[in-house]
């Protein structure tokens, strides 16, 4: 049991390592045009998206897909970029997020895959020379998935605050938001 402790612990802390930023951009991409009334649909897009990078982790991890692991680290910046245009698209055509919903859980399942694969690329070198490896997943699994609702928790919060407390408008707050994602993201993909 102590080594599910032990690897919990190493996922959550991989996620909110101030050096590997990019999954909490991501995470603050696909929240951000949520508020807490919408708190269903962020559960909803973090479970699928935490489902599918737990598949594919599992399927690299037990050596069933093997991957690039340079063109994975390409790929989740490009999501993220994605996750950041799609919010500017939605908000500049106000269209309502409902009608965008069954796209955000399509996208976030792709996602969660693409990252998971980069997941599994740390999660390989942890588990050099260890015959038992389901346990140490599980617990990665759940230490990444507990850093991910803070990371959701945190930014639904920051967006209450910004959007009923101060009163800012909402599109605003979307675009400046977005597009400071955006700028991170396409540094990620070229630099």
């Amino acid at each position: 049991m102590s080594d599910f402790w032990f690897y919990t612990k190493l996922g959550f802390f991989h996620v909110l390592d101030p050096g590997g930023y990019d999954h909490v951009l991501f995470l603050t991409a696909l929240a951000l045009p949520f508020s807490f009334l919408q708190w269903k649909k962020v559960f909803w897009l973090a479970t699928l998206f935490t489902l599918t990078h737990c598949l594919s982790l599992a399927l690299a991890a037990y050596g069933v897909v093997e991957v690039n692991s340079d063109l994975v680290e390409t790929l989740i910046p490009i999501t993220i970029l994605v996750t950041a245009l799609f919010n500017l698209y939605v908000e500049s055509k106000g269209a309502d997020l409902r009608h965008a919903f069954s796209l955000d859980l399509g996208a976030t399942g792709f996602f969660g895959l693409i990252h998971g694969f980069g997941f599994s690329n740390y999660f390989r070198m942890l588990m050099t020379g260890e015959e038992e490896k389901t346990g140490p997943l599980f617990g990665f699994a759940a230490g990444i998935e507990g850093a991910q609702l803070l990371v959701l928790v945190v930014v639904l919060s920051v967006t209450y605050g910004v959007l009923e407390l101060a009163k800012v408008n909402r599109k605003y707050y979307i675009w400046g938001v977005s597009l400071l994602i955006v700028v991170i993201s396409l540094k990620l993909i070229f630099f």
